[in-house]
């Protein structure tokens, strides 16, 4: 089985196995990860290395507080301006795909919204160039990886104004300097860890930005007090996190993945660009990494394609229900071996079929 699925997706062999020890019996305590609870020395341990891994792999300022929180990537479209748009004021977004639209669309709900830019006119299949980030606004707000459309930002924006950033889709699978973003989230469940937990890297400095008194659970500084322990935290996720990263600092950090995927993203482009009878709809200087998006002409020809799949173990290929085609999700944990075995399958059914 080779799994190319966009999200909960492929984690590395090790974590599995780990994982499904401590389901059983956790450090030798004879406890279930499961049941150990959330605030005794045990789960603590967990929470500490988790944090302390992610801090070290992004190479974070002392400023940096690291946040595991429950809600997905999702809750932050709304808590994101809840905390840092104060009424009356004006967040500038980057309109690039559907998760950026639906960040935009909850914006609204407490302040005013700049789009500076948007790719909706060809959907979505570029990022737009030459926009201007306004100096007076609150903060800009961009996707750096659109899972559904196949686009990737390659290199950070410049301005003065605190830089907040959806990275769901390709946190940790590439250096960057991470410490120019004021806040950045991403839900686990693609190149962290297991579905279930969502990660936030805030600057202190922004916390309570927006001036207004909000509940408990969505305030930022509540979570950053208590530890990112101010309820019940989802323990098995945060775990599966924190056995994620360690393998990721084990294989060589961000900059040994970052060769893997360069590597994987390569194989899978070159491919498809030297066959006919496959469409690569995104602009091939916004291509993703991480989310290979392709389409066949003939609809007769795409099911047969689909079904090529299935019958040699190719999981996750079918496109998103939003645009139809395929996408080969290729995240960190990912093997060479199995874009290989991708690539030598689709030139054997172009030869067949073509």
């Amino acid at each position: 089985m080779h799994n190319f699925n966009a999200g909960p997706s492929i984690l590395p062999k090790e974590v599995f196995q780990e994982a499904s020890k401590a389901i059983l019996d956790f450090n030798n305590t004879g406890l279930s990860i499961l049941e150990i609870g959330h605030r005794t020395p045990l789960f603590e341990g967990v929470l500490n290395e988790a944090v302390s891994l992610l801090k070290e792999l992004m190479s974070l300022d002392s400023n940096k507080e690291v946040l595991f929180l429950h809600g997905g990537a999702s809750t932050q479209f709304f808590q994101i301006p809840m905390n840092l748009l104060a009424e009356g004021k004006t967040a500038a977004y980057l309109d690039c795909g559907v998760w950026g639209s639906k960040a935009i669309k909850e914006a609204k709900l407490f302040g005013n919204v700049n789009v500076v830019a948007s790719s909706k006119d060809k959907n979505y299949s570029y990022i737009p160039t030459g926009y201007e980030i306004p100096s007076d606004v609150s903060y800009f707000h961009y996707t750096t990886n659109n899972t559904i459309e196949g686009t990737e930002m390659h290199s950070i924006p410049q301005t003065n104004v605190p830089l907040i950033a959806d990275m769901s889709s390709d946190i940790l699978s590439t250096v960057m300097d991470f410490n120019k973003f004021s806040l950045i989230y991403a839900g686990a469940q693609k190149n962290i860890g297991a579905a279930g937990v969502n990660i936030l890297v805030i600057d202190k400095n922004i916390v309570g930005l927006a001036g207004r008194k909000l509940p408990t659970m969505m305030d930022y500084k509540s979570h950053i007090d208590n530890g990112s322990m101010l309820n019940t935290p989802p323990v098995f996720a945060v775990y599966v996190c924190m056995l994620t990263l360690r393998w990721l600092k084990k294989i060589g950090g961000v900059a040994a993945i970052e060769k893997i995927n360069d590597q994987k993203a390569s194989l899978l482009y070159n491919t498809l660009d030297a066959l006919p009878m496959f469409n690569l709809p995104v602009a091939k200087e916004d291509r993703s990494k991480m989310n290979v998006v392709f389409t066949i002409s003939d609809p007769e020809v795409e099911k047969a394609f689909l079904q090529t799949c299935k019958d040699n173990g190719m999981y996750g290929v079918k496109g998103h229900r939003s645009v139809g085609g395929f996408r080969a999700s290729l995240y960190n944990a990912l093997p060479l071996e199995s874009v290989q075995a991708l690539c030598g399958l689709i030139k054997d059914f172009a030869t067949k079929k073509g």
